[in-house]
Order: C-alpha cells, then structure tokens, then sequence
C-alpha cells in the first residue's frame, strides 16, 4: 500500500468518524430537548427501547443541526424509513434508473449442465 492509499484511508476514516460523533451530537441534544415520543405515530419510548428512536433532518440536511432542535424530528425506525421512502417514491423515474443499472447480467448457471455431463440439456455441444 503506497503513501496515497493510507492518506486515502486516514481522510475516510476520519470522515466516517466526524460523521458518527456528529450524529451522536445532536441525537443526544434532541432526546434532551424533546420528547421520547415519535413524531408520527406517537410511539412512546423508554430506555430498554430508546435505539428505536431516531433523528430526522426535516430539511434532509444532515449538517443543518440548530442547537435549538428546529431541523429535527425524533421519529420511530419504522416511520422515518416511511419518511425517505416517500422521497424516492416522489421521484420514481430516479429510482427506476438505478433499478436498472443494478440489473444482474450474468448467468452463472449457463454451463452447469455441460459440466455435470447432461446430455438431454441442448446447450451442451459435447
């Protein structure tokens, strides 16, 4: 690994790092300022459960965090994976478009019958 790669992964690393105390920051601020409650669907929450809690960005703007919570929104898991699902479903075309791309092309199975010496398969040229 030369000098650029371990740069490289220092710079992600600490990346990475910045963003989870960030997060931490201000998830531990809006369970301070607001209540344990999910915004939707009004789920209560206490300690045994409180990992189901989550912060949401109502600007979608991870990096706008008022220190008087104003951005923020704590929602359930369920509601707020709700919430995002709603941002893709408003711009479908995007999605379709990335559906696609992810489309497998390979056919990992298209000489298993040769292999395994099946001489009923048509493929099989041997």
């Amino acid at each position: 690994m030369d000098d650029r790669d371990q740069q490289l992964d220092r710079a992600v690393a600490n990346a990475v790092r910045s963003r989870a105390e960030r997060e931490q920051g201000y998830r531990a601020q809006s369970l301070k300022i607001h209540p344990w409650i999910c915004g939707r669907c009004s789920r209560e929450f206490n300690h045994k459960n409180l990992h189901e809690l989550t912060v949401h960005h109502k600007d979608h703007d991870h990096d706008n965090n008022p220190p008087d919570g104003s951005n923020w929104e704590n929602l359930c898991i369920y509601c707020h994976d709700n919430e995002h699902a709603r941002l893709v479903d408003a711009h479908p075309e995007a999605e379709q478009a990335k559906r696609q791309s992810e489309t497998a092309t390979h056919k990992p199975f298209s000489g298993l019958a040769q292999l395994l010496g099946d001489e009923t398969d048509p493929e099989n040229t041997s």
